[in-house]
């Protein structure tokens, strides 16, 4: 089977780093500390520790689009210092254990910004189309462009769609080349389709086959699909239908034989609300402390720009529909509502939002202000009130929520935040559709260290400024 490209670099890059990233750290720690034969300690634990990562497939291709999450990290620096700790007992190797947790903690740091850094460069790779992983799909044709779509829209991914085998004879719209038909409703379709599948998958140079279940491809059809595959090197992926769920939400099991999925529901309530709460209302609280002098100044230059009250108050539906007062620092002149109807049909957004890149109401300091956020700095007090979150979905106002269906009402399932996914991501140059893609992904998948993620991405969406207007 033929690799891809991605396979010829990340695999021993990965490892390396893995391997470096710990036993540098470590050395120098050990050597500070004047422990007995530190080079050598710090390669014992540099090997445990990508052991540790191997057994917990932490280098599998399957782990790539999952970003580099610190959990996963600690997780095994963990499971690390319990190896070593056996070691230790069986063999007498290293330190006392206080000495070898004071040597690791950097290592962890270090590994953590290795890991991400190699993620970003398959990011940056991705993004120019290359190091992808060539798919060949099965499922009927509706079905195989609605992947195609999917896998189209991002390129956090690392797979390319190469070609497809329609179930039946329905028409692919998306382009994609069609290698094979494969027959549905006969007792022979099943013989048929190991032959088909094998010869496109050799001819197109696909690395894996997406398999979309339904009711002609599933059960004994499929069970012998991917013994055909396997048998001649091909790694099989199925797709169950499901959207949006992140991997730590997943959980496979099984029953009398039949493989299930048991998909978590998203955090709502006990430690992980309570700590976003923590972290809420003590974060806005420091912050608006911190920024006190900056609201003193950004106040000043508001009133002596512009005629008019400092602070603008806004009606925004919260978590539930429930509505609240947002505040923010004035960035448009005073009858600036009144004038919106007048500006309707010059309106450049593609859905239920209002968002002119020239608007004429927008005063000079206001731009400012806007192209860097700081307007909305005020809604620190709406956290600490309890009204929004430090990140969450942006805050619609009535008239857009009037407007939404039953899957932009998911939206409001839990607070807005001051920054969120759609913030840190494009803002107002994405689609509607891609906001409301990245808010319900959020709603659905959130936790406290992608909060904190988002949060330090914040900061860089802020002083680049793109898609503030």
């Amino acid at each position: 089977m033929r690799r891809s490209t991605a396979d010829g670099w990340y695999v021993p890059v990965a490892i390396g780093a893995d391997a470096v990233g710990m036993a540098l750290p470590t050395a120098v720690a050990f050597s500070v500390d004047g422990a007995a034969r530190p080079v050598h300690q710090a390669v014992v634990i540099a090997v445990v520790w990508v052991l540790v990562g191997l057994a917990a497939r932490r280098y599998a291709p399957s782990t790539w689009d999952e970003g580099a999450p610190a959990g996963p990290v600690v997780r095994d620096w963990l499971v690390l210092l319990g190896a070593l700790a056996v070691l230790r007992a069986v063999s007498g190797l290293g330190d006392p254990p206080a000495a070898v947790l004071a040597a690791l903690c950097p290592s962890l740091a270090v590994t953590v910004l290795c890991r991400k850094a190699i993620h970003s460069r398959i990011l940056a790779v991705r993004r120019h189309a290359r190091g992808l992983r060539r798919v060949l799909v099965i499922g009927e044709a509706g079905v195989v462009d609605a992947v195609v779509g999917q896998l189209a829209e991002r390129t956090d991914h690392g797979y390319v769609v190469v070609g497809a085998c329609v179930l039946g004879e329905g028409d692919v719209l998306s382009g994609v080349p069609v290698s094979a038909r494969l027959r549905v409703g006969t007792p022979t379709a099943v013989d048929e389709d190991a032959g088909h599948v094998a010869e496109a998958a050799e001819v197109l140079g696909a690395d894996l086959v997406f398999v979309a279940t339904d009711r002609h491809m599933c059960g004994d059809r499929l069970r012998r699909l991917s013994w055909a595959l396997h048998d001649r090197g091909r790694r099989l992926m199925v797709l169950p239908g499901v959207v949006e769920v992140a991997r730590r939400r997943v959980r496979i099991t099984s029953a009398a034989g039949l493989t299930l999925l048991d998909i978590s529901p998203p955090a709502r309530r006990g430690l992980p609300a309570l700590l976003k709460a923590v972290t809420d209302r003590a974060g806005s609280l420091v912050l608006l402390l911190v920024l006190a002098p900056l609201f003193a100044l950004l106040a000043f230059a508001v009133r002596m720009t512009s005629p008019g009250p400092v602070l603008y108050r806004q009606t925004r539906v919260g978590r539930n529909g429930t509505p609240f007062p947002m505040w923010k620092f004035r960035t448009m002149v005073v009858d600036a509502d009144r004038m919106k109807g007048d500006l309707a049909a010059a309106n450049e957004h593609d859905g239920h939002m209002f968002k002119l890149r020239r608007d004429p109401r927008v005063t000079s300091a206001g731009r400012f202000l806007r192209r860097y956020s700081l307007d909305e700095l005020p809604q620190l007090a709406n956290v600490l009130l309890g009204h929004m979150s430090l990140v969450g979905p942006r805050p619609p106002l009535p008239e857009e929520v009037a407007r939404y269906d039953q899957v932009e009402m998911r939206r409001l399932s839990v607070k807005p935040g001051l920054t969120g996914v759609w913030q840190v991501s494009g803002r107002s140059d994405l689609s509607w559709h891609e906001t409301v893609s990245l808010d319900l992904r959020y709603v659905d998948n959130w936790s406290w260290a992608w909060d904190m993620a988002v949060m330090a991405r914040t900061v860089r969406a802020v002083l680049d400024g793109r898609g503030a207007y």
